[in-house]
């Protein structure tokens, strides 16, 4: 039984401005929800549930989340969220704001901890350090003692069956799911907080978020380039897609020359060398594979790694087949493969007017560049 993960993002976020809902504005190069989402993913939480605004349920999200219309309140959004859970699989379940993109690994590490040590519930909290005052109309009227006092992060994690019962007793209307396990007479664990895991709450939050994933952040890029000849046949596979030609490609696999660019620039950004370290022409059992298998590996040995993938940009060099009519395609097959938005994918082509192999149609070369992000 493993730990799940819940991410609240039903709201619209008014207070934080801009024209759409705060966790699908930009930010540091990507969407809020973007940083979020991959910080639970590189926790190793599965599965992960995303509830959403019923607006936003097409929004292109990566493709094992699992996606659940919110409701009219927070509750009512986590009660759907823990509705798609399977009881018999999940132990814990770890629910977390959408706004809070900059959560450091260490904070949700500590939570779990916490359950997998006995807790029945555990969440992260900074202790107030600063004075309190009551105010009215723009005056101090009055102090408060802060000793004791928490300021409350998320995510917060629970033993799954309790908080199922928790909720289901609960009348509405709760700030957090610590207020619904407290009223069930849970108790919870405080682990540590950060100071880097706020809440994008105001416009001026965007540039402090900003900062504190830029300033961690680790940028690589690759290069891959590839090329195959012709040879007798009646089809070539580009970038996933099979497209029908006078002459196919020649290679030990099926001789895909721009995913092999592509998963190349992943292996080069990962310092991992290319397609044959991984998969050497030498073994006859990748003899006639589908170039998805090295492409889905690169992607896969990225995530283990703690990377995202930021996009690629494949460029193909070919007198023909014509890409253009078949762009789109290829840009939606990588994109499936990869389990990218689509728009994180550039295919395109050029000639070399007419000059060396490929101006001579003897084959087809391959050039792609990939970004990859660690937060």
């Amino acid at each position: 039984m493993g730990n799940a993960a819940i991410i609240v993002a039903a709201g619209r976020g008014t207070r934080a401005g801009g024209h759409l809902p705060k966790q699908w504005q930009p930010l540091a190069g990507r969407r809020v929800a973007d940083w979020t989402l991959d910080a639970m993913i590189r926790a190793g939480l599965s599965p992960i549930v995303v509830v959403l605004h019923p607006d936003d349920m097409d929004l292109p999200l990566p493709a094992d989340v699992v996606r659940v219309a919110g409701g009219a309140t927070r509750d009512a959004s986590v009660r759907a969220g823990l509705a798609a859970l399977d009881p018999a699989a999940t132990a814990n379940v770890l629910i977390h704001d959408v706004a809070r993109p900059c959560v450091p690994g260490p904070v949700i590490a500590e939570v779990i901890a916490a359950l997998e040590a006995g807790a029945e519930a555990a969440a992260p909290g900074l202790p107030v350090t600063d004075a309190l005052w009551h105010g009215d109309a723009g005056h101090v009227t009055g102090t408060a003692p802060r000793d004791g006092l928490f300021r409350a992060q998320t995510p917060q994690g629970f033993r799954l069956q309790p908080l199922l019962a928790a909720h289901a007793a609960h009348p509405g209307g709760a700030a957090d799911d610590v207020e619904v396990a407290r009223a069930a007479g849970i108790r919870v664990a405080i682990t540590p907080g950060s100071e880097d895991n706020l809440k994008i709450t105001h416009p001026g939050d965007f540039d402090r978020a900003e900062a504190i994933l830029r300033g961690t952040m680790d940028i690589r890029l690759g290069n891959g380039y590839d090329v195959h000849a012709f040879t007798e046949g009646d089809h070539v596979w580009l970038c996933g897609v099979k497209i029908p030609h006078d002459a196919a490609l020649l290679g030990h696999s099926d001789a895909d020359v721009g995913m092999h660019a592509v998963t190349d620039a992943i292996y080069g950004a990962l310092a991992e060398g290319d397609i044959g370290r991984h998969f050497p022409p030498s073994d006859p059992q990748w003899k006639g594979a589908a170039s998805h298998i090295f492409l889905e590996h690169a992607v896969k040995l990225a995530a283990e790694k703690g990377f995202a993938i930021s996009n690629v940009d494949c460029t193909l060099v070919c007198e023909a087949p014509k890409v253009g009519p078949h762009a789109a395609a290829m840009q939606a097959r990588m994109a499936e493969i990869m389990g990218l938005d689509p728009a994180r994918i550039s295919v395109k082509a050029t000639t070399s007017e007419r000059l060396g192999f490929t101006g001579r149609k003897e084959g087809i070369a391959s050039i792609a560049t990939a970004c990859l992000i660690k937060a």
